[in-house]
């Protein structure tokens, strides 16, 4: 896919996700895992995104939990 990353500023918004691969990323909301912003995958991608997301939901949470402190 590409990188996933949580970046400490991103801590005090709701909890969610950057996806970047090559010149495109996107950001996904997690609490509802819908798309907040894309730039430059195509639709098909993004389904696959949203799907390894909701997949992987629960560790990402954690995660999310550790890094931000929550």
């Amino acid at each position: 896919m590409g990188s996933t990353s949580f970046y400490s500023f991103d801590c005090n918004e709701p909890k969610h996700v950057h996806v970047r691969r090559e010149r495109m990323t996107c950001k996904f909301w997690l609490e509802t895992v819908v798309l907040s912003t894309n730039n430059g995958f195509p639709p098909t991608e993004l389904n696959r995104i949203r799907r390894i997301i909701l997949d992987n939901l629960d560790r990402i949470l954690e995660a999310w939990d550790e890094h931000c402190g929550e």
